[in-house]
């Protein structure tokens, strides 16, 4: 007898894998049960395809035009946040962008971060015009402090120097320097009020 034969026989006998899956494939079939492809009884089966159909004809492509609208104005608002000078540029290159499939999208975003140099060494200052308004309105409320007037007043010169001020901003300067002298009176009666 051979070798092989002999380790065969003293083997003891076990079911193959395939075995055990032919016997549980065969008890499936035996004792089928009912499937269902969906978490939802077949009869509102139709009313929610139905219901989903409508959103997303509907609201998707509304979600998705305010999505995109909202990011290609993020420059825009970058920009204005930041008091950039050349904001109104930056909001013309967003709308741009919206008929360009958005492809200048990304040089808006990159330029409302950029600081710009240039326009402070052409113009004297590195601001949108809004923002000389502002502090303006703040100074005469009352609500900067006499250093916050006095670099508000620089800026202003500096401006003024290189000719970039406009007949607004000179009146502006002009309201500035009647509010120092009120502002430092402020400080020193509260001072006195508090000694």
């Amino acid at each position: 007898m051979h070798r092989a034969s002999a380790d065969w026989e003293a083997a003891p006998s076990r079911p193959g894998p395939w075995i055990l899956g032919a016997l549980l494939g065969g008890g499936g079939l035996v004792a089928p049960f009912d499937a269902r492809a969906s978490f939802l009884p077949p009869e509102m089966m139709a009313s929610a395809a139905t219901g989903l159909a409508w959103f997303i004809i509907f609201a998707v492509p509304i979600a998705g035009i305010v999505l995109f609208w909202t990011v290609h104005v993020l420059p825009e608002k970058i920009a204005h946040k930041r008091h950039h000078p050349q904001r109104d540029a930056i909001k013309t290159l967003c709308l741009l962008s919206l008929f360009f499939g958005g492809l200048l999208w990304p040089v808006a975003w990159l330029w409302a971060y950029v600081k710009p140099v240039g326009y402070q060494a052409a113009y004297g200052t590195e601001r949108h015009s809004d923002y000389f308004h502002e502090q303006g309105e703040k100074a005469l409320q009352g609500e900067l402090l006499a250093h916050e007037i006095a670099h508000l007043r620089d800026e202003l010169d500096a401006m003024d120097a290189k000719g970039a001020l406009t007949v607004d901003l000179k009146q502006l300067r002009n309201n500035l320097a009647a509010a120092v002298p009120r502002v430092e009176a402020d400080a020193a009666a509260a001072r006195s009020a508090s000694a």
